[in-house]
């Protein structure tokens, strides 16, 4: 489950994308508690195939529900050499490095050219003009669906690819983190 503020009125309408820079990917089970979906003055609770897609859109893993994924990540991010003003990174550190790469300056997501040669397994990307996002692992693409990953499909050489991962979430992901992936992919592959 996803959070990036309230992102919804009193009706339980989405009127906005996010509220700050704290994107957090959490659990949907944390010690017992019990909330109402989209409850008034409250955060949007945002669901989420997957941690990849989470990842994808720009979350990082919870510091409370997800301690010690929060800390492998923290850790992924100093050895991919990432900024960091202490040991490890704060979460407000990371949340505004993350920022700047998930939205342009008019808003919209942000993507990256890229090469698929040059990115590690657990990033997304688009190809050519196309809007079907693709995980990329084990040097196939597996296209997304709601429900789940579809048969993969062996990506043509030279085809334009845009990254969707944020870059640095895709640099952490090179240096060693390893994020939970829907059950429709097998383990093996």
């Amino acid at each position: 489950m996803g959070n990036r503020g309230c992102l919804h009125n009193a009706r339980g309408e989405i009127v906005r994308d996010f509220v700050g820079k704290r994107w957090i990917a959490c659990l949907l089970e944390f010690r017992g508690r019990r909330r109402a979906v989209m409850t008034p003055g409250r955060y949007t609770e945002l669901f989420f195939l997957d941690e990849v897609t989470a990842l994808a859109a720009g979350h990082r893993p919870c510091a409370e529900c997800r301690r010690e994924d929060y800390n492998r990540f923290r850790s992924a991010w100093v050895a991919a050499g990432l900024p960091s003003h202490g040991a490890l990174p704060s979460a407000v550190e990371m949340d505004a490095h993350l920022h700047a790469e998930r939205r342009d300056a008019s808003g919209s997501k942000t993507t990256h050219p890229a090469r698929l040669a040059d990115l590690p397994a657990g990033v997304f990307v688009v190809l050519g003009d196309t809007d079907q996002p693709f995980l990329f692992r084990r040097g196939l693409l597996w296209p997304w669906t709601p429900a789940g990953y579809s048969a993969p499909v062996t990506p043509a050489l030279g085809a334009p690819i845009r990254l969707l991962t944020p870059p640095s979430i895709a640099t952490v992901l090179a240096a060693g983190y390893v994020p939970t992936v829907h059950p429709s992919i097998p383990a093996a592959a």
